[in-house]
């Protein structure tokens, strides 16, 4: 069996027999230069077991140097550079190998990935569209699917996503290391809402089979048995999931195998749902919230006075979320989704005594309560990408402090509040924006699975650790699952 110390003690029996015959170098593509070639390879395929990424990749450069058509060491020098580099010289490496192999669908398929990771949305949809040009195959049509539905054209996204689930009932990812801790399984529905994975799911320690689940369509229920040892339910809007979500349910509870977020306690987090599992927290103040039905008149009274608030149902961020003076303006917002459901709110006015407002996120993992940021604003919709925390240091600070010390900014009495949310909702994983009322109440906004945690965090550099931490607790709740 070859190792490292082997490989290399090959090469220099090579240098040697190069220096004794005369000649003194190595020509490029020589017999010499190809067997030294593939012990150059063969160490990158050892460095890349260690999971030595850079020394591997130094290994595949140096043998292509050599024999720059040796196929094997490039397709290992793409898979290594894959998971430590986005960048232009990858591209070229890439755009090079199709050079002479216009029609591989794999080539192809890493080129069109490679756009799109570099925000490059239409030559990504070029590269795959082209590899189904050469075969009908399902990550091309997968990868289509994902670009059109970041588009808003639901129709074609939804045709190919089921062409390729019918070729591919599973999408494969690999762990970011040779031996996988685990694997998993992992339920999501293109159009019911999910929980964002980028960043969860991002240079995973164990393997993850993603199953994509359409409704009225049939899965193979002993194929996804042995698809993980734990099964992670994605799907995590209420209201968008409300068609299929009881599918879910029977999918999770025929599998009989640890579940992270079951489906039947995300259906329980509708806003109304929440507002109603949260009732009679001490110190929890929660807008009383109607749900108006699609085509119905609205009533002559409601039990809150205005200002209220109003989103349809199934909208996340300040999406169509608007504040509302009277009745007749509410009609008109109505008006304009007629077909959609909508939370009438209770507006409660949540300004600190300077006069801004604060939000604060946490994420629950676990049993677990994570800061995740502080977003200030100058009105009472505040996101932390439209304030001006940006170009403010002070902000900027609070936030940091926030993040490294919440027991300083919630009173007991408020972690009280935020401990007993947690078992009330039940979930392994969610997520909780919320703030303080003059008063010190814990005034909650939204309780769900599906809020976003994102590493893009350049212009804020100190939250970076407390994102890694709720990307740790999340993986270590994961191997938690599968070895109890």
């Amino acid at each position: 069996m070859d190792t490292i110390e082997s490989c290399q003690q090959k090469i220099l029996e090579l240098i040697d027999a190069v220096e004794q015959d005369g000649s003194g170098t190595v020509a490029n593509g020589s017999d010499i230069a190809q067997k030294m070639a593939h012990y150059y390879a063969k160490m990158g395929d050892l460095f890349l077991e260690q999971n030595d990424r850079a020394k591997a990749a130094a290994s595949y450069e140096t043998a292509l140097h050599l024999n720059p058509r040796q196929l094997s060491a490039r397709m290992s020098l793409l898979k290594t550079k894959g998971f430590v580099s986005e960048d232009d010289t990858t591209k070229a490496f890439l755009q090079g190998m199709l050079a002479e192999q216009p029609q591989n669908v794999g080539m192809l398929n890493q080129l069109g990935k490679l756009h799109y990771k570099m925000y490059e949305r239409g030559p990504a949809l070029e590269c795959f569209r082209q590899a189904l040009e050469v075969e009908e195959n399902a990550e091309s049509l997968y990868w289509i699917a994902g670009i059109q539905q970041d588009l808003g054209e639901r129709a074609a996204a939804e045709e190919n996503y089921k062409r390729a689930a019918k070729l591919r009932p599973l999408i494969k990812v690999p762990a970011a290391r040779a031996v996988p801790e685990f694997s998993v399984l992992l339920l999501f529905a293109p159009f019911a809402g999910n929980t964002p994975t980028e960043y969860l799911m991002a240079k995973p320690p164990y393997e993850i089979n993603i199953a994509p689940l359409f409704a009225g369509m049939p899965c193979d229920i002993e194929t996804l048995k042995k698809s993980g040892q734990v099964v992670i339910n994605f799907v995590s809007d209420a209201d968008q999931g409300r068609e299929l979500l009881p599918q879910v349910v029977k999918i999770v509870d025929s599998l009989r195998m640890p579940v992270i977020n079951h489906p039947s306690k995300i259906q329980k987090t509708t806003r109304e749902g929440i507002a109603q599992l949260l009732r009679g927290i001490p110190g929890c103040r929660l807008a009383q919230v109607v749900r108006h039905m699609a085509g119905e008149k609205l009533p002559a009274k409601l039990p809150f006075a205005a200002p209220m608030l109003a989103r349809p149902a199934g909208t996340h961020g300040g999406e169509k979320f608007e504040k509302i003076e009277n009745l007749s303006a509410l009609e008109a917002l109505i008006r304009q989704e007629p077909e959609a459901d909508h939370y009438l709110m209770e507006y409660i006015d949540y300004k600190s005594t300077d006069g801004h407002f604060r939000k604060y996120r946490f994420i629950f993992v676990d049993g677990q309560i994570l800061p995740y940021h502080l977003a200030i604003g100058n009105d009472w919709k505040v996101h932390h990408i439209t304030t001006d925390m940006h170009k403010t240091d002070w902000m900027q600070a609070e936030e940091k402090t926030f993040l490294e010390k919440p027991e300083a900014v919630f009173s007991p009495k408020n972690c009280q509040s935020l401990h007993a949310i947690r078992q009330a909702v039940g979930l392994d994983y969610f997520g909780i924006d919320c703030g303080l009322d003059r008063d010190g109440n814990l005034v909650v906004f939204e309780v769900n699975a599906s809020m976003l945690v994102h590493q893009h965090n350049e212009a804020f550099p100190y939250k970076t650790p407390f994102v890694e931490n709720i990307k740790r607790a999340f993986d270590g709740m994961l191997e938690k699952k599968v070895k109890a």
